[in-house]
């Protein structure tokens, strides 16, 4: 591998757009977590944009060191399989969780029932169709 100084210009150019890309997206979800005032609001900023922030800063290490060596380097997929696997999943369930303890505890803050899947319940146990 050769050192930093020695890579061509275009490819530190890219690998910089994409870092700061990268960052940009991660600090723009870190901020909507802090400024959205609740929780159903708050969980999607940083999931959304760490999820692109990640693979921008993944593909600018990529990159680098694929050019750095002069040989492909993509054992960092991995990283953006598992980050792009994880975090859908783990926001689903974080919601559900979240819900569903706000609506045992009736807390007004939740967010109602979709109206068309009570009206169906209801005209189900009327035993009307």
């Amino acid at each position: 591998m050769t050192a930093a100084a020695d890579i061509p210009l275009w490819a530190a150019i890219f690998v910089a757009f994409l870092l700061l890309g990268g960052a940009s997206l991660a600090l723009i979800g870190a901020i909507g977590f802090l400024r959205l005032p609740t929780f159903y609001e708050r969980i999607h900023a940083p999931t959304l944009a760490t999820s692109w922030g990640i693979g921008g800063i993944m593909l600018a290490s990529m990159i680098f060191f694929s050019v750095g060596s002069g040989r492909l380097e993509i054992h960092e997929i991995l990283i953006g399989i598992f980050v792009t696997a994880t975090t859908p999943v783990t926001l689903m369930m974080l919601a559900r969780a979240a819900l569903y303890r706000d609506r045992v505890e009736n807390d007004e803050r939740a967010p109602p029932k979709q109206i068309d899947d009570v009206a169906a319940r209801k005209q189900g146990s009327n035993g009307e169709t």
